[in-house]
């Protein structure tokens, strides 16, 4: 979550009398995240979300992540899907911004999950791809493995401004990771993609929020899983690896959808798969992001040092 689009009081105000959610009382940008500008918003009737779309989620992607949270929701699951307003829509404009008004689910995101905790999500993870096997709606994966060598060439050579030696760590790492892809090898399914801890809502060991689907997408359903496992299994740094809290996820996600041999043995490719895609990403925007902003930018050396354990023998130059 963050803000890049401002809304004022008045527009947001005008905005809510669209539904049936009472009069705004206070609204407050959030500043977590790095891809739409997000809002907490209390009106007379209750808490809800305000979220924005910026340039990075397409429009037209936004039918999909919807019916996917509707599908999931109408599964019992815990997710927030969008608040339709008077007419039935969920899909609106403020400020020009494509936008939708969420559910606000209770619960705080963990930065340091214990391993009941990261079991837990693990489980949760699995019955999000369980729920979705009659889901039939598809969407491409904006971010999947034919989008990193693009981004990359994309970056060049100023990936050398955020750490000396990161341009030939990351095309040695890529090079290798998408020779070893081999996507048909896998079952698909609708994915999160992006299972980080902070977005992920625990009451105790209790999930209740599973949120921010946006770079959801049908893809290999154990990518899903080493995104998971590449987000939750190291310290903020990417220094340290913590086996409990690996072990965990994998056990919970065992424990619901076991893996098989083959899967078992493509893990670390997928793994480090999933740290190319946010080393990349993260690069861009450390390079990209507008000066008044109001986003907290993330670390891209971060997932360059969690390739040293997926690919040990790939990092050469960045500690």
């Amino acid at each position: 979550m963050a803000v890049y689009t401002h809304v004022s009081a008045e527009a947001l105000a005008t905005f809510l009398t669209g539904f049936d959610v009472g009069d705004l009382v206070s609204a407050k940008g959030i500043a977590e995240g790095v891809e739409n500008s997000n809002y907490l918003v209390d009106t007379t009737s209750g808490r809800f979300i305000l979220t924005l779309y910026e340039k990075r989620v397409r429009a037209e992607d936004l039918p999909f992540f919807m019916a996917l949270l509707d599908h999931l929701a109408a599964k019992g699951l815990p997710v927030p899907p969008a608040i339709p307003d008077r007419s039935g829509r969920v899909i609106h404009e403020v400020d020009g911004r494509p936008a939708c008004l969420i559910k606000f689910l209770p619960g705080v995101s963990l930065s340091q999950p214990t391993a009941v905790q990261a079991a837990a999500v693990g489980r949760a993870l699995a019955d999000l791809h369980l729920a979705t096997r009659d889901f039939a709606p598809t969407r491409a994966n904006s971010m999947g493995w034919t989008s990193w060598a693009p981004l990359f060439d994309a970056c060049g050579h100023s990936l050398n401004q955020i750490a000396p030696g990161l341009y030939d760590d990351l095309g040695r790492v890529i090079d290798t990771v998408v020779g070893a892809w081999q996507p048909d090898a896998f079952d698909h399914c609708a994915i999160h993609a992006d299972l980080f801890p902070d977005n992920v809502l625990m009451l105790g060991n209790d999930v209740t929020g599973l949120i921010d689907f946006y770079f959801a997408c049908t893809d290999i359903r154990i990518y899903d899983l080493a995104v998971m496992h590449s987000a939750w299994a190291f310290d903020a740094s990417g220094t340290t690896f913590l086996s409990d809290i690996g072990d965990a996820v994998m056990r919970g996600y065992g424990a619901r959808f076991p893996l098989n041999d083959v899967e078992t043995a493509a893990f670390p490719t997928l793994a480090a798969g999933a740290c190319v895609r946010f080393a990349l990403s993260r690069a861009w925007d450390w390079l990209n992001t507008p000066a008044d902003a109001l986003v907290t930018r993330k670390d891209p050396i971060a997932y360059v040092r969690r390739l040293k354990h997926y690919t040990p023998d790939l990092v050469r130059r960045v500690a």
